[in-house]
């Protein structure tokens, strides 16, 4: 993998961390408007799965579909199933039970789990200043959560469950983007994820799901930005992990927390904490650590995933 694709990934994972960190601040106030969180999520995914689809017969990269190998196909569909739904569904009903601080702690995790999975199963090597890295991505989060009390309850166990299952898309979608197109990839997260999604929705809060059909200007407003964030999100994070190693764009992420926590400081506390600085600083530094070395990697022309 050469340097220059590399560093155009880390980029790109800084770009959906940038969108990652605007999402966190504005489903606060959408999810708020459409309750409950599950069905927010089912019909905001369903949103974003038509725009991709609707992408894919635009741009006519449907055809593409027609060369997909069965193995191709089943990743596709495992990860609609295991990026797209089921953990949407833990991490929301474990986010109810336990404090957000809590659930906020627990997801920044998952870079550990990702680089657990990616260094046997896709053959990716950690530096020890990519380690420090990491370190200092995860110092920077404590910064501003710090220390708070916490035990593995049923929606903790509900979160973690869920960032571990993210961490799985991860390897997955990194095991077949090298020869399917990042936007094939995205329908198949959104599409078979959302249907599964508004299943459960169906099931679990039915009036909740039909009266959705029928919100007010305010929550198609809020809705709206919700899907185009998505959607943004989705689409840059699959190509950050087609250019650039999966433990790489996993902790590059975690910076996505830099953006709300300024966004609230704009316009909810008005108020820049020394906390918010020493962050600011650990994340720079960390960010700039991953892309000096990215700068530094040399080409290797036998660098395929199996």
């Amino acid at each position: 993998m050469s340097s220059s694709k590399v560093t155009k990934g880390i980029g790109l994972a800084l770009i959906t961390a940038l969108i990652s960190g605007f999402s966190n601040f504005i489903n606060k106030i959408a999810v708020s408007l459409v309750n409950p969180p599950l069905v927010f999520t089912a019909v905001k995914n369903a949103y974003v799965g038509l725009l991709i689809i609707g992408l894919l017969l635009i741009t006519l990269k449907w055809k593409k579909l027609k060369t997909l190998t069965p193995r191709e196909a089943g990743y596709l569909f495992l990860i609609g199933i295991i990026g797209g739904s089921l953990p949407f569904y833990l991490f929301f009903q474990g986010l109810s039970q336990i404090p957000a601080i809590s659930g906020a702690m627990i997801h920044k995790t998952l870079f550990i789990w990702v680089a657990l999975l990616a260094v046997p199963l896709l053959k990716e090597k950690i530096l020890r200043l990519q380690v420090l890295a990491v370190v200092l991505l995860f110092l920077a989060n404590f910064v501003i959560g710090g220390l708070v009390p916490f035990r593995f309850s049923q929606g903790a166990w509900f979160v973690l469950a869920a960032t571990m299952l993210w961490a799985v898309e991860n390897i997955l979608a990194k095991k077949i983007l090298p020869t399917v197109d990042p936007d094939i990839v995205v329908a198949a997260r959104m599409g078979i994820g959302s249907l599964i999604l508004l299943g459960a929705s169906a099931v679990l809060a039915p009036k909740a799901l039909f009266q959705s059909f029928f919100m007010t200007k305010e929550q198609w407003f809020w809705m709206g930005i919700t899907v185009v964030l998505l959607l943004g999100y989705v689409m840059t994070w699959y190509r950050a992990l087609k250019l650039a190693p999966a433990t790489v764009v996993a902790a590059v992420l975690v910076s996505a927390t830099l953006i709300t926590n300024i966004l609230s400081a704009i316009f909810v506390t008005h108020a820049w904490t020394l906390d918010m600085g020493v962050q600011s600083f650990l994340t720079i530094l960390a960010i700039g650590i991953f892309y000096v070395l990215a700068k530094r990697e040399k080409p290797n022309k036998n660098a395929a995933l199996s």
